[in-house]
């Protein structure tokens, strides 16, 4: 699922590649995906593109009359850019493209989604806070404070990697940067997070900030094609079970969930304890 760097790096691609150009037409194959349709998609004709920025994992295209084309790509979904795109008309319910955005040069992207989970959105709002999840996100992970980090985080008490995940909470977080930083922090991700020391809330914060910023830099200026290995590239623990922890050589090991899962170092997280691989998910005494 594309995370708070991978969705900044397509807002500054965005911004760098569709800014200034005027929206040619808009065809929609997914009907599912549009999940608004005052004004139609139709509104956005003939208008210039004037940017794009990121509300957590959510990637708003601003488009001249006050209008943004907010996209949330879920965790199979993906943008397209392409300089050339095909003339021939969409066919609604057929292939993996969900939506195409034309522009003048005809240059656009295509976003698209794998599998067989429908659940990438757009929508077509005269202001972001009009799009109901963007309406729910808790503060930007990169932008809280110390404090407001941390009273975020105090706020629900529960396993600091759900927690942690949770975009009402803090926003911008995913399954594998929340085991990124949990990593950096030296946090089991089993911590419950209203007994977090103030030490380790601080490590936390830290943590969050420094795995993101790295992100980041990583990711901006990439092409969009890229992002996904660059992702990859600089993961320490997250899909890397079995491979030795690059921090001090101990195997990352996982814990397997109904539909996700979790990778930790037993050493710099867990004192050495590896994590029961059950939905109970308890250490092993």
């Amino acid at each position: 699922m594309p995370e708070l760097p991978e969705v900044e790096a397509l807002a500054d691609f965005l911004r760098e590649r569709a800014a200034g150009h005027t929206i040619d037409r808009v065809d929609v194959s997914a009907i599912s995906a549009l999940k608004t349709y005052d004004p139609p998609v139709s509104a956005l004709h003939g208008r210039r593109v004037e940017g794009a920025s990121r509300h957590g994992k959510f990637l708003d295209m601003h488009v001249e009359g006050d209008l943004h084309l907010v996209i949330h790509l879920a965790r199979a979904g993906w943008l397209h850019y392409r300089d050339s795109l095909g003339t021939t008309p969409l066919k609604p319910g057929k292939g993996p493209i969900a939506l195409r955005v034309r522009l003048d040069d005809g240059s656009g992207f295509d976003l698209t989604e794998a599998g067989t989970q429908k659940k990438l959105a757009a929508y077509l709002v005269t202001d972001p806070a009009l799009v109901p999840g963007v309406a729910k996100l808790g503060p930007d992970a990169l932008a809280a404070t110390p404090e407001e980090f941390a009273a975020a985080l105090r706020s629900k008490r529960g396993q600091v990697k759900g927690v942690l995940t949770e975009q009402s909470i803090i926003s911008g977080v995913g399954n594998a940067y929340s085991d990124e930083i949990l990593h950096a922090a030296k946090l089991s991700p089993f911590a419950i997070t209203d007994k977090l020391s103030d030490e380790a809330m601080a490590r936390l914060y830290e943590a969050t900030r420094k795995v993101l910023t790295g992100a980041v830099t990583r990711s901006v200026g990439q092409q969009a094609a890229k992002l996904k290995g660059e992702k990859r590239s600089g993961l320490a623990v997250h899909n890397r079970t079995g491979l030795p922890c690059p921090v001090c050589g101990d195997t990352v090991r996982e814990v397997s969930f109904a539909d996700s899962s979790l990778q930790y170092c037993p050493t710099c997280q867990t004192n050495g304890k590896p994590l029961a691989d059950r939905r109970l998910s308890r250490l092993v005494k």
